[in-house]
C-alpha cells in the first residue's frame, strides 16, 4: 500500500460515524498534541474532542492529495461532501508518524461553495 493510500484509509476512518462515536478509536487516531480549527473557526484539542465528542455527520471524501513535509510528517488536502448538514468543506490534515504509526496531529475544515469538480479544477490535480 502506498503512503497516499495508507493515509487516505486513515482519513476515511477518521470521518466514519463509528470512529467518531468511539472515544477509544478517536484516541488511537489523534496524536496526544492534536488540535484542529473547525469549520466554525473555533479551535479544539484532543481532550475536548474526547470529552465533548465530535460532530457526527455522513461525510464523503474526494480529491485526496498528499504533500510530504518531512520523512515523518505529511500534509493532506481533500474535499468533503457532508450530506447530513448539506454543505461542503475543504479539509487539510497534518499526519505525523509517532511511535511507529501515523497519527493525526492537526486538522482544519473550511466551508466552501465550490462543487467537488470545481475544486478539482481550481486545485489543478
Amino acid at each position: 500500500m502506498s503512503l497516499k493510500e495508507e493515509l487516505k484509509a486513515l482519513e476515511n476512518q477518521h470521518i466514519q460515524l463509528s470512529t467518531r462515536e468511539s472515544t477509544e478509536e478517536l484516541d488511537h487516531i489523534l496524536a496526544d498534541d492534536f488540535w484542529e480549527i473547525g469549520s466554525s473557526g473555533v479551535p479544539y484539542d484532543k481532550k475536548f474532542c474526547l470529552e465533548q465528542g465530535v460532530v457526527l455527520t455522513e461525510m464523503t471524501l474526494h480529491h485526496y492529495e498528499i504533500q510530504p513535509l518531512s520523512e515523518d510528517t505529511v500534509l493532506t488536502t481533500y474535499y468533503v461532501e457532508d450530506t447530513t448538514r448539506s454543505r461542503n468543506t475543504l479539509r487539510s490534515s497534518i499526519w505525523k508518524k509517532i511511535d511507529g504509526r501515523w497519527q493525526l496531529y492537526f486538522h482544519q475544515g473550511t466551508i466552501t461553495d465550490l462543487q467537488k469538480d470545481e475544486y478539482k479544477e481550481r486545485r489543478g490535480r
